[in-house]
């Protein structure tokens, strides 16, 4: 059995999104946390985030479908699984906390999901923080027809073709080859090494490498998420650093002029709340205040 990744109960949900596996731990206002996707990714990306704030609210971190605890079945994963995933926690939300409004934060290519989820039903979110978030770089304009992606059939095909998916999903989670790219996500050799491990555990387990395999192909990228960040009504926090792979962030001039929205750059690669983490939860708290104070 896959230890856990973060601390809390460990919470089995049915739904929309077929078997969920969600953290939940302390006590008060819900903060809902979603993690990246990636070829190893899980809850344990956003660990440091949700072991502080369950010292003070409930803290519900999911594992999105084919990651970690949750199903790793093989079907088509897609933004819209995704996002049926997040209604799914957000309903057990509301089963245990009531309909106030919760504050939920994601992180890059979880910004997609999270922020399609708010979209479909704002009156369920009272803020949301995306960190490096994915959509924004480059000049290409992302608003096709709703909920296309831009995945490579193709290249899906290919992955799908006998041994090849499967051979490079277990060359991109060899030990050396999972910690080459947090060191690229980093930017630098100082990476968290608890994470890699636990990345490294959870790309062993049996199925781990179908919502990966469609991850590369392009498939859990919205090709219509300009669209969906612009339907945003909420306060919106997005955060990201300045080195390593995630530092082009170019088309959030669309966003910056936005009176919901607002941005702050950090020193770091693109997971600061593991390299500046008081600096971090310093910003996300004096944001969360602020929209308390205007709400």
């Amino acid at each position: 059995m896959l230890p856990a990744a973060v601390s809390g109960e460990r919470v089995q949900r049915a739904g929309r999104a077929g078997r969920l596996g969600i953290y939940v731990a302390g006590e008060g206002p819900p903060l809902l946390l979603v993690h990246s996707v990636n070829a190893a990714a899980s809850a344990a990306e956003v660990r440091p985030l949700h072991e502080h704030y369950a010292r003070q609210r409930s803290v519900i971190t999911p594992d999105l479908p084919g990651f970690g605890i949750s199903e790793r079945s093989d079907r088509p994963y897609s933004p819209r699984l995704m996002t049926d995933a997040l209604h799914d926690v957000l309903d057990l939300i509301r089963e245990r906390y009531g309909d106030a409004p919760v504050d939920a934060l994601a992180v890059s290519l979880g910004s997609e999901f999270l922020a399609r989820a708010a979209a479909e039903r704002p009156e369920r979110f009272r803020s949301i923080a995306l960190v490096s978030p994915t959509g924004l770089r480059g000049g290409r304009s992302l608003r096709a027809e709703a909920e296309a992606t831009l995945g490579m059939g193709w290249f899906q095909s290919v992955l799908r073709g006998p041994g090849w998916g499967g051979a490079l999903f277990r060359g991109l989670t060899k030990p050396g080859v999972v910690r080459y790219f947090l060191r690229r996500t980093w930017g630098g050799d100082a990476i968290d090494e608890e994470m890699a491990r636990y990345a490294i555990l959870t790309a062993r387990e049996p199925g781990a490498e179908f919502a990966p395999l469609r991850f590369l192909s392009g498939h859990l990228f919205s090709a219509d998420i300009h669209a969906v960040y612009d339907k945003l009504p909420m306060p919106v926090w997005a955060s990201h650093g300045v080195r390593g792979d995630f530092t082009d962030y170019r088309q959030k001039s669309l966003y910056e002029s936005r009176g919901n929205w607002r941005f702050t750059v950090f020193p770091t690669g693109a997971l600061p709340y593991f390299e500046a983490q008081e600096d971090f939860i310093a910003h996300y708290d004096a944001f969360l205040q602020s929209t308390r104070t205007t709400s």
